[in-house]
């Protein structure tokens, strides 16, 4: 065969000149004279073993081998131009050089494979247009292109193929239209045109694929409304039109899907309400309509939707309550309906949904109490309700979320004392109650969050001392319980945060000296000790602090003058001592 040194770069494979073709690998033959039909070394499940892969050119001289069927060199390391010859292979059947290195542009030749159902030429380095003669491939039933760097018009020839299954243009530069022609495409199953540059409005003649199981078109400039004809897609599965430049209302006919799993039209420019009609998609996994501009009220019959396991509304303008029904969801793992316009309680139902791992309420006017319900929430990682007109005290149930990563609570309204049971959340990692109306002391129990890098108590109304077994938070990276009451010392033990970079105790009524520890605290850059009642000389130790950038420790009763060691601070951008300014602002 020739060129097969060529083709066979560095790999090993046994194409010695001593042994006969008919058993060298990936190589079959047939019929009488003896004739190559078959070239078929497909490394797709065969990933690991490096040294066996092509890593040469395709040899032209390949287009001779007229009784060739099957030509399947995928994930392979093939490099350099598919060569126009192998448009004279008549007899083609496959032609598979997915996921290789080949570059330039895509013989127009290749149109001549009238024999061809399988065309695989995706993730590859190839460049320049599609050519409109595949549009002549009448047998073709596989076409996958996605993954270079084609630019220019989809062909509106490719509408030809009748008998094409899968068509997979993904991930090139294709720009312009996308044709209506492809609406002709009856038996198709599979269309992606997804991370392309495609504008215009999406054709309605797509409604007519009554075959399709899969439409990708997310990541395009795709305008104007989603055509109500995509109703019509009855054995449609997926439907991703996530970041694009759609407009208008969601077609209530989207509700007549009903083998739908996923839908996705995020990241869009939707507005009105959302049809309550997509709660008759029974069969829904995903629902994500965020980062849209859609009104009005969430449809009660979104509860309906029993297998959905992630709903996500947030960055809209939604407004009115939150829907009692959506705790029947009880396959959801993931709700978020934060930054919107909603308002009312927190509906208790919410605590029904025990698979949920992800609740995002935040950015509302949601008010009255935290459910204690939502402490039954046991598989909770992230639960965020900060930046709401939420009130009452924090339920001590919420210690129960053993799995939770990150509470927020963070500018509400809420009073009463803080619950030592959050001490309980071992695999806590933030924790921000800033900004409320937060009395009593700071519970011992929180220096058993082991794995918390991020406390903030900051802006409330806690008195009595800083609790010494906060020191035990040996990955805490960020420290704020500032603008508080609290009163006492300092303690020694806060020396021992190893990885904090910021500490902030300001405005507080501390008292007694700076411990010298404090000079431990290599990675800190800002330490924040203002209007307080500190006494005592400034620790030389401080001058330990290689990383500091900010140091506020004016409004105390500290010596004046400027420390010796403060030199030693070169990355140091912001200092303040006495009364001489620059300490942070304590606020009302």
């Amino acid at each position: 065969m020739h060129g097969k040194d060529a083709l066979r770069g560095t790999a090993s494979l046994n194409w010695g000149y001593g042994a006969a073709i008919s058993s060298w690998e990936g190589v079959t033959v047939g019929g009488t004279p003896q004739r190559v039909t078959s070239l078929a070394l497909d490394h797709s499940w065969n990933q690991a073993v490096e040294s066996r892969k092509l890593s040469g050119s395709i040899p032209s001289s390949l287009g001779n081998l007229s009784n060739l069927t099957v030509l399947a060199l995928n994930n392979n390391k093939l490099s350099g131009s598919i060569p126009s010859q192998l448009g004279n292979l008549s007899n083609l059947t496959v032609l598979g050089l997915w996921v290789n290195e080949l570059s330039e542009s895509i013989p127009p030749s290749l149109g001549d494979l009238s024999n061809l159902t399988v065309l695989g030429l995706g993730r590859n380095k190839l460049s320049g247009s599609i050519p409109s003669e595949l549009g002549n491939l009448s047998n073709l039933r596989r076409l996958n292109l996605r993954d270079n760097g084609l630019s220019g018009s989809i062909p509106s020839r490719l509408g030809n193929l009748s008998n094409l299954q899968r068509l997979r243009l993904s991930g090139n530069g294709l720009s312009g239209n996308i044709p209506s022609r492809l609406g002709n495409l009856s038996n198709l199953t599979f269309l992606g045109l997804s991370q392309n540059r495609l504008s215009g409005s999406i054709p309605s003649e797509l409604g007519n694929l009554s075959n399709l199981t899969c439409l990708w078109l997310h990541g395009n400039e795709l305008s104007e409304s989603i055509p109500s004809q995509l109703g019509n897609l009855s054995n449609l599965g997926i439907l991703s039109l996530f970041n694009n430049e759609l407009s208008g209302k969601i077609p209530a006919s989207l509700g007549n899907l009903s083998n739908l799993t996923g839908l996705s039209l995020r990241g869009n420019e939707l507005s009105g309400s959302i049809p309550s009609q997509l709660g008759n998609l029974s069969n829904l996994n995903s629902l994500d309509l965020a980062f849209n501009e859609l009104n009005e009220n969430i449809p009660s019959q979104l509860g309906n939707l029993s297998n959905l396991e992630s709903l996500g509304l947030h960055n809209n303008e939604l407004s009115g309550r939150i829907p009692a029904s959506l705790g029947n969801l009880s396959n959801l793992e993931v709700l978020g309906l934060h930054n919107n316009e909603l308002s009312g309680n927190i509906p208790t139902s919410l605590g029904n949904l025990s698979n949920l791992e992800s609740l995002g309420l935040n950015d509302n006017e949601l008010n009255g109490r935290i459910p204690a319900s939502l402490g039954n929430l046991s598989n909770l990682e992230v639960l965020g309700l900060h930046n709401n007109e939420l009130s009452g005290s924090i339920p001590t149930s919420l210690g129960n979320l053993s799995n939770l990563a990150s509470f927020n609570l963070n500018d509400n309204d809420l009073n009463g004392d803080i619950p030592s049971s959050l001490g309980n959340l071992s695999n806590l990692t933030y924790l921000g109650l800033y900004g409320n109306e937060l009395s009593g002391s700071i519970p011992a129990s929180l220096g058993n969050l082991s794995s918390l890098k991020w406390l903030n108590l900051s802006v409330n109304l806690l008195d009595g001392s800083i609790p010494s077994s906060l020191g035990n938070l040996s990955t805490l990276q960020h420290l704020d319980i500032s603008v508080n009451e609290l009163d006492g010392s300092i303690p020694s033990q806060l020396g021992s945060l190893s990885n904090l970079t910021s500490m902030q105790l300001n405005c507080n009524l501390l008292s007694g000296s700076i411990p010298t520890e404090l000079g431990n605290l290599s990675k800190l850059t800002r330490l924040s000790l203002a209007n307080n009642g500190l006494s005592g000389s400034i620790p030389s130790q401080l001058g330990n602090l290689s990383n500091l950038e900010i140091l506020a420790l004016g409004d105390n009763e500290l010596p004046y003058g400027i420390p010796t060691w403060l030199s030693r601070l070169t990355k140091l951008r912001g200092f303040s001592i006495g009364d001489l300014g620059g300490s942070p602002d304590c606020g009302d």
